[in-house]
């Protein structure tokens, strides 16, 4: 039997959280059965195409999707289904931007086209524009990708979510398939003397490690977590923040940090390939997102041992172990620190036997969607 190529939909392969998570699956397939193939929305470079090109898999660059003029990225879809008539299955990881590709798919009859959720937005009023945590920008962008996912199941066959809240957002009242965002659960497993090797490269021995991991974008809500950093440090001066990411909100934390006159404290790692020891090196993991749909970081972070403050927007999916608390946006920064103070002392210890027991080892959900994929082919 020839090898399945499945084209993966993508808007950039970086290390964001759907990103991650599909490579977690691709690493994990027999390449000889399944093969990933993706096309994304940036000419640019990213992180992970050495390592796709490295597995087999093929990478169609397009220009970004434009959704109040998608004629021009049809016109390039439809010639890219003319020349590429080998794939039956693609995967989109769009969201609510789904609906673009899906819907050139679906006219040149391709069988298998997942639309597949991985964010829930909550609702936009006039309250979210008079936020003053949140740019009205962001707030607009909000606006636009509720009323594009009314058109997202239409061109579909199979609805794929993250999990509960990210599907019910996205597709309604229609049944879903929850695809786990699955981790390789013995690179995160607690080592301390990972712990202490990382704790003394960069060189934070003395120190709490307060960590995160994510986009500089605004779902993120960075400027809050560096004003809870700021909080902590006026209680007790033994903490240090390590920010794993990059992103277009990178210089203006670097001077929010500045301004609050803890850059000394505060540590912009950049994008990293040693994520798995990064956590072994963290002591508390803190999250604030404005949303979520269900952050694999979250999961990794679990497995790690690591005590989580969380933001009460994100789904309680993630909740797999005792280590996560979760902490409302609209509380100051100093009650998220208080609570941090109050909860911070927690032995860290293994607890992937609980990741596993949840479903969220890569090992068995990958055998899981390669049948799937294996199916639709065969039908």
């Amino acid at each position: 039997m020839a090898t399945i190529r499945v084209l993966q939909v993508f808007t950039i392969m970086n290390r964001g959280g759907a990103e991650s998570m599909i490579m977690n699956y691709y690493r994990k397939l027999d390449r000889n059965q399944v093969q990933f193939d993706f096309l994304v929305h940036r000419k640019e470079k990213a992180a992970f195409d050495d390592e796709i090109e490295s597995l087999g898999g093929k990478i169609y660059r397009f220009d970004p999707i434009s959704p109040f003029f998608p004629k021009k990225y049809y016109n390039e879809l439809r010639t890219f289904f003319k020349e590429h008539t080998e794939y039956s299955i693609i995967h989109s990881h769009l969201n609510t931007f789904s609906s673009f590709p899906l819907k050139i798919a679906r006219k040149f009859n391709i069988p298998c086209r997942i639309a597949h959720a991985h964010i829930a937005i909550d609702k936009v009023n006039l309250a979210s524009f008079l936020n003053l945590k949140e740019s009205p920008k962001e707030t607009l962008k909000k606006l636009i990708k509720l009323q594009l996912k009314k058109r997202v199941k239409k061109d579909a066959t199979h609805l794929f979510s993250c999990g509960e809240k990210a599907g019910n957002w996205l597709f309604g009242d229609t049944p879903f398939t929850t695809m786990n965002n699955a981790i390789d659960t013995e690179k995160f497993k607690y080592d301390k003397l990972t712990s202490t090797a990382y704790k003394k490269k960069f060189n934070f021995q003395n120190e709490i490690v307060i960590g995160h991991i994510g986009r500089f974008v605004s779902q993120k809500n960075h400027s809050f977590l560096l004003q809870i950093f700021a909080a902590l440090l006026k209680r007790q001066s033994n903490y240090t923040l390590a920010l794993i990411g990059d992103g277009p909100l990178r210089e203006s934390l670097e001077k929010e940090a500045e301004k609050l006159k803890i850059t000394d404290k505060v540590h912009f790692l950049g994008v990293r390939t040693d994520i798995p020891q990064l956590c072994q090196m963290m002591d508390i993991f803190v999250f604030p997102s404005f949303y979520e749909g269900l952050p694999v970081t979250l999961i990794e972070a679990q497995a790690s041992g690591l005590k989580i403050f969380a933001s009460n927007s994100i789904t309680n999916e993630v909740h797999l172990t005792d280590n996560i608390q979760f902490l409302s946006i609209n509380k100051t920064a100093d009650e998220w620190a208080k609570k941090i103070i109050e909860l911070e002392s927690i032995e860290k210890k293994d607890q992937t036997e609980k990741i596993i027991k949840a479903n969220y080892d890569i090992v068995s959900n990958t055998v899981q969607i390669q049948e799937f994929y294996m199916q639709q082919v065969n039908m």
